[in-house]
């Protein structure tokens, strides 16, 4: 799905806003690169959004890649040489997809949708720490968990989950059990999670490193537009 005039510059205004740029700033740069110098902070991120590009870090980090094109300071491994004498440590590339509307995904069959933190907690033991770990249901304050009832015992099979950003975007996320996934249910409580979220007025991001193939292939799947790329690095 294509998205509707003025959502590219909705998300921009949100990520201006994240990066601590003036809500403007991507429209006004007019295909320059945007950078901020923030000698206090512990991270070096760099970002192209919707053909503009922002890098935000200490000035040591500005420096060094005053002479890089988007295209190279996109590479994960562009960061992680220019700041290895700072400690440097990876947070790796991440694909950005947005949507202003989804296809609504119907259910084979009726499902208990619980909205509790213990459940989806409980689904978290189940899964993989990686999974776990870049998923972060922790840090998403929505959470939509499908629910597998056998003889009186629920089981956590699913989550999808959100949180809002700048009280503009909503940052998706899915978590589904190993055993349960092949079945139709990351769409599912992906579907779930992205309806609540745009029923209160917000936009759709989902974020996922550019190596995950499943969560990048259910995000095209949801109807996601691909609008971009966040690289980053810690610094130690």
């Amino acid at each position: 799905m294509t998205l509707a005039p003025g959502s590219a510059d909705i998300i921009q205004l949100a990520w201006a806003r994240r990066l601590g740029f003036d809500d403007g700033a991507f429209a006004a740069a007019g295909g320059r690169r945007l950078t901020r110098a923030d000698d206090a902070a512990r991270s070096v991120q760099f970002i192209r959004l919707f053909g503009s590009s922002a890098l935000v870090g200490p000035q040591w980090a500005l420096d060094a890649a005053a002479g890089l094109s988007d295209e190279e300071l996109a590479q994960h491994v562009t960061l992680l040489t220019l700041s290895r004498g700072h400690g440097g440590r990876g947070l790796g590339a991440a694909a950005l997809f947005f949507a202003d509307d989804l296809p609504l995904q119907q259910p084979s069959e009726e499902l208990t949708v619980s909205h509790g933190n213990p459940e989806a907690i409980e689904l978290e033991a189940l899964c993989p720490p990686d999974d776990v770990n870049e998923v972060g249901l922790a840090d998403l304050e929505h959470r939509f968990t499908i629910m597998h009832v056998d003889d009186g015992r629920r089981t956590p099979v699913a989550c999808g989950a959100y949180t809002e950003w700048e009280g503009l975007l909503a940052q998706l996320g899915v978590l589904v059990a190993p055993e349960w996934r092949r079945r139709g249910l990351g769409r599912l409580a992906a579907s779930i999670a992205a309806h609540e979220a745009l029923a209160s007025g917000l936009t759709l991001q989902w974020r996922t490193d550019v190596s995950n193939q499943g969560s990048l292939a259910l995000a095209r799947s949801l109807g996601f537009t691909t609008g971009g790329i966040h690289t980053s690095v810690l610094l130690g």
